[in-house]
This record gives structure tokens, C-alpha cells and sequence, in this order.
């Protein structure tokens, strides 16, 4: 079997976050073709009613090196207008820009306002006006403006006295209220509508029952208001809310959580995706019969990886949505599920860097037994063709209120491909299992996460396929502590470690934090106030006497959120004891590697860091 290079993994594009044009024409999305997510669209016509798989040739609409992270096509008539979020070096800070495609001429509606976190809300349905979201008046706490798109500053319509970032921002078609979500703590957001009229406020959550609310939006008529919630389950449902009298009522309840949700435009259909073990199940129910409908047959991967939301056309007739599986990488897909029954037609058809498909690994879910007598789920990938015992490399993700699904990831299957086995562990305080399994990490119980991992590696070391003595972890943000504290608390497990934009004293990392993230963080990790000792305590800065193992850490001069000091104090006290570590900063990156140019530096370096770490011992 070829073992191909990093750079041909490295190759592989995606393409997500579709948005339909109002007359059906069109699909705008986010593609990394260049080496930098960009704005593309692509021409449906008469095609999107067919599923012959030829692709119709995007083209692209933004061109800077900068990386775009949300659009929006306009919803008026006639209107083929673009709204797109843009941020510099990988700040976070995006501006807002109105781009139309007809003369390629792009407008920054936020000029003036470096510095600033923009959050894009809803757009008018004639295309005059934006709803957004902005910490302009203090670095904490957010304001929802209104943005005419033909007039040059934007109106503050209330300002929030507490912190924490507002998202959803939408109209109610009939009263003209405003509705968003409040997130200031992780498990604990508010559901407030604003009328805008007299700037009064109302919170549509009962404030005695902690809940997420994930896609706020209104009914059609007005008369509700759904969400993805938590409130008084342990999954994540559809609920939704009588705004006459406050009532809230399950409409959506699986036995496994919603993730991604959607109100067709002519209020007939929910779309929703179920998360269940990890795969995603796309159905749509009629709110007027009651009836669900499965989505379309889609082999199991993961629907919406990039975060974004399900769109509907303007007729309500189609979906759009990004796929993508173990084996192949995201694509923009169109349903219609009236002429195509369960067949779906490709929007994109992003390339695998030359790879053959047939090379790539397929993900196994594995459970393993940990500390407690708890059974950690997993997913395995194993080499096709090189012989065992094989190294392994265990992939942790970041979040922590995250989850590892069945994805395409590239290092994942450039080491598989390179004879590294990859285990990818949904340790305790992951999400997709319910409400229990996501708090086992908190707090106090931070080091119990870690000891996991190291159960992980102890399964490994006793599984005959397994070269127990070339096992390195990697993980990035959250994983990147994960990283470190594995090799704090659990030394001898670990031949090697690869951090990136990790956190190594939370502390310090709570201290420097964007103010806007830190009570957000508190709630999950521990108050500076009140949990000073513990928060020492768990910090892998403070145990680097015991890190033993070569270790690689890679970070972003502009990152908001994990600020670049975590990596430079880690580093300069491994150093001044002797150790061996690697320190790779960029400067225009912020939290992660966005650009091509350099992830062309970042993953060949981890590639031979690994290499030279996992070799067999002579």
C-alpha cells in the first residue's frame, strides 16, 4: 500500500455552512479550496430536482487570507446578496461585510470597530436590515444592535448588564419582539425576547431550572418559541414555549439528543438531526400531522461538523447540508424530499488530495473499561496493510463540551496510513450522551477525565495489536491540557505528547482569557474566587517535574481564547529542567491552524515529531 506524504492529506478540502439564494438558484458556502475558508456558491437551476451526481463548478466569491466563518444568503425576493463574517489572524474579533455577487464588490458594515466580537442575528426578510450581537460597549458583556444595510452605523436596541455571549438573534414575524439566547455559563443559559419597542425584557426560561437553549427561533405565526433544550431532561429535545403563557411543551424527544434543528419557512416541517452514538440521523416531522419522516439515506457519518445551521430554500421544498464520513470528506448536499424521496443530490464534490477513498480507514466504536466501572465509548481506527503491533497515537478533543464523532479527519488518516493505530476517546464530560455523563467532569472532578485517558492507555497496552510501549497523546484547546495533564498525572504511560494551543495552568489561563469567556469557563472548570487551590492543583504547570516525555506544542500568536503565555510558561520550565520540548508559534493564527501555509509547517512537524518518538526500540 502507498504510504502517502502530510502534504497530499493536507490536500483535502471541505466545503459547509450552505445557504440558499431566495429564488432556489443558488447554494452559497464556506470552502477551504484555496487553502483558506472563503465564501463559494454554486448554480442549482433545474438540476437541484435531479440526482445525477454531475457537479455543477463553484465559483468563488471572497479572496482575501483572512478565513470567512459565517454567511447568509438575503431572504428577499430577487435579492442575491451575501452577509459573511471575517476575522483577522484568527482573533475571533469578525467583522460583518454585504457582498454582492453581481459586481464582486464587498462592504465592511463594522468599520471602525476593531476589537470587537460581531455575532450575526437574523436579516430582514426584505433585505434592509440585521440583527447582530456585539461586546462594543464593554469587553464582557454583549448589546443586539440593528444594522439598515444602507445607512453607516447601527442602532443599540439593549445593552445586557450581565456577561456572556447572545446568540439566535431573531424577529417575531408578528409582534416584532426579539428572541436570543444568554450564554454566561455552560448548562445554565437564558431565553430572553426583547421589545424593542419599549426595551423591555422578559426571560422566557424558567429561571429555576438550569438549561442549554441550542436554535432558538419562532414559529411561523409567532405564537411560539422553539429551542433545542435540556430543560428538565437529561438529553438534548425540541421544546417549545406558548409566549402567551409562558408553558413550555416537548415536541421533539428521542432517546438520543438533538443537535442541529430548523423551521421551514411555510412552518409546515421541523428538520432535525438525532446524535446517536456519535452518527447523525437527519428526519423531518410535520408539526400539522404529527408524522416523522426519516432524511434521506446517507451512508453513517456526520451532518454539520463545521457548527452550522440546517437551510432550508424559501419554499420550504429543499435542504441543504453539509456530510461527511470517516472515508470521505464534507460535502454540500441538497434534499428534496418531494421529488427525490430519500435520494439527496452533491452540491460539491471536494477533493481527497489524490488519495484513493478505498485507503482511508473506517472508524470502529470501541468501549473501554475506566476507573469506576464505567465503559468509555471510542472510536478505533487500525491499519489495513502494515503489521502489528502497531504504535498508537490517542487523539483527545477539545471542548471540553465537545465529542468525537465518526468524521473525516486528515492526521487521523494520515497516521493510519503512516502503520499508527488512532483511538479517539469520548472521555467523561463529553456531550452526545446526556446531561449525567457531561457533568462528571466538573470541577473537583477535572482529574477524573484525565484518568480516563489513562485507562485508555492501560486498554491499549492489553490488547495484543498494540505496541504498549509507543503510545503518544495529542489533542488541541481543551485537549491540549488533556495532553499535558497526561503527562503530569500519568507519566509513564506516554511515549510522546503533542499540544496545541493547550491550556497548562488554569489559573493564568482564567486570568487572561477573553473577559466575555471567563464566567462561561468558570462554570465548568472553577472559580478563581473560591477555587483558587484546586484550580492550582489540577494545573499541569505545577507538576512538570514529572513530565518525562518529548513533547510538541504548537500555538497561535492571536489566540482569544487559550492566550499564548499557557504555551510560552509551560515551555520555558520544561526547558530550564532539561526536558525535551518543541515550541511552534504562528503569528496570524489564533485558536487552531486555519491557514494552508501554515498547517504546511505545523503537520510536518507533528508528522516527524511522532515518526521520531514512536519508532520501534532498536
Amino acid at each position: 500500500m502507498t504510504a502517502y506524504p502530510i502534504d497530499r492529506y493536507l490536500n483535502v478540502k471541505q466545503a459547509h455552512t450552505p445557504s440558499f439564494s431566495s429564488d432556489g438558484r443558488w447554494v452559497a458556502f464556506i470552502c477551504d479550496l484555496t487553502g483558506v475558508p472563503q465564501v463559494w456558491r454554486a448554480s442549482l437551476g433545474a438540476a437541484a430536482l435531479s440526482t445525477d451526481p454531475v457537479v455543477p463548478m463553484p465559483e468563488q466569491l471572497t479572496f482575501t487570507e483572512d478565513r470567512v466563518l459565517w454567511l447568509r444568503h438575503s431572504p428577499a425576493p430577487g435579492d442575491n446578496r451575501l452577509l459573511f463574517t471575517r476575522d483577522r489572524g484568527g482573533d475571533e474579533n469578525a467583522h460583518l461585510y454585504l457582498l454582492d455577487p453581481a459586481t464582486g464588490v464587498e462592504t465592511c458594515l463594522t468599520a471602525g470597530h476593531d476589537g470587537v466580537m460581531h455575532i450575526p442575528g437574523e436579516w430582514s426578510p426584505d433585505g434592509r436590515t440585521l440583527l447582530f450581537a456585539a461586546n462594543r460597549a464593554h469587553p464582557g458583556h454583549f448589546g443586539v444592535y440593528q444594522q439598515a444595510l444602507d445607512e453607516p452605523a447601527a442602532r443599540l436596541l439593549w445593552q445586557s448588564d450581565e456577561p456572556g455571549y447572545l446568540y439566535n438573534l431573531c424577529r417575531n414575524p408578528a409582534t416584532g419582539c426579539l428572541l436570543f439566547a444568554r450564554v454566561g455559563r455552560s448548562a445554565a443559559h437564558d431565553l430572553l425576547e426583547l421589545d424593542p419597542s419599549t426595551g423591555a425584557v422578559r426571560q422566557l426560561n424558567p429561571p429555576d431550572r438550569p438549561a442549554r437553549y441550542h436554535h432558538a427561533t419562532y414559529s411561523v405565526d409567532g405564537c411560539h418559541a422553539y429551542a433545542v433544550t435540556d430543560l428538565d431532561s437529561d438529553m438534548m429535545n425540541v421544546a417549545r414555549v406558548d409566549l402567551a403563557t409562558g408553558q413550555w411543551e416537548a415536541v421533539v424527544t428521542p432517546l438520543w439528543e438533538i443537535e442541529y434543528f430548523a423551521v421551514a419557512p411555510d412552518g409546515r416541517h421541523i428538520a432535525f438531526t438525532i446524535n446517536q452514538a456519535g452518527y447523525s440521523r437527519l428526519e423531518l416531522f410535520d408539526l400539522v400531522s404529527g408524522a416523522a419522516r426519516p432524511g434521506p439515506a446517507l451512508p453513517d457519518g456526520v451532518l454539520g461538523r463545521f457548527d452550522e445551521r440546517l437551510a432550508f430554500s424559501a419554499d420550504s421544498r429543499m435542504l441543504a447540508f453539509s456530510y461527511c464520513t470517516p472515508t470521505r470528506t464534507s460535502d454540500v448536499y441538497v434534499w428534496d424530499w418531494a421529488a427525490m424521496g430519500d435520494s439527496v443530490r452533491p452540491v460539491t464534490r471536494m477533493t481527497h488530495g489524490g488519495i484513493p477513498r478505498d485507503s482511508f480507514a473506517e472508524a470502529e466504536l470501541v468501549r473501554y473499561p475506566t476507573f469506576d466501572g464505567r465503559e468509555i465509548p471510542a472510536w478505533l481506527y487500525r491499519p489495513q496493510h502494515a503489521p502489528g503491533p502497531w504504535p498508537v497515537v490517542v487523539q483527545v478533543h477539545g471542548g471540553p463540551e465537545s465529542q468525537v464523532r465518526p468524521w473525516f479527519d486528515f492526521l487521523t488518516q494520515y497516521l493510519v496510513g503512516q502503520g499508527h493505530a488512532v483511538l479517539a476517546p469520548n472521555v467523561r464530560g463529553s456531550t452526545g450522551y446526556g446531561n449525567a455523563y457531561g457533568h462528571l467532569d466538573d470541577v473537583e472532578k477535572r482529574l477524573d477525565s484525565v484518568a480516563d485517558l489513562a485507562h485508555a492507555a492501560l486498554w491499549l497496552k492489553s490488547r495484543p495489536d498494540i505496541d504498549g510501549e509507543r503510545i503518544a497523546v495529542l489533542g488541541g484547546s481543551y485537549g491540549g491540557y488533556m495532553v499535558l495533564a497526561a503527562l503530569a498525572f500519568h507519566p509513564d504511560l506516554w511515549a510522546a505528547g503533542v499540544d496545541i494551543v493547550g491550556i497548562s495552568d488554569f489559573v493564568t489561563f482564567l486570568e487572561n482569557t477573553s473577559d466575555y469567556r471567563r464566567q462561561h469557563r468558570e462554570s465548568e472548570y472553577g472559580s478563581l474566587a473560591t477555587d483558587r487551590e484546586l484550580l492550582t492543583r489540577i494545573s499541569p504547570i505545577h507538576h512538570v517535574e514529572r513530565m518525562t516525555a518529548p513533547l510538541l506544542v504548537l500555538h497561535g500568536a492571536n489566540d482569544p481564547r487559550v492566550p499564548l503565555s499557557e504555551a510560552q510558561q509551560l515551555v520555558d520550565r520544561l526547558r530550564e529542567m532539561g526536558r525535551t520540548v518543541e515550541l511552534l508559534v504562528f503569528d496570524d493564527e489564533g485558536h487552531g491552524i486555519a491557514k494552508l501555509k501554515n498547517k504546511r509547517v505545523a503537520y510536518p512537524a507533528i508528522a516527524r515529531f511522532l515518526d521520531e518518538n514512536l519508532r520501534p526500540s532498536s
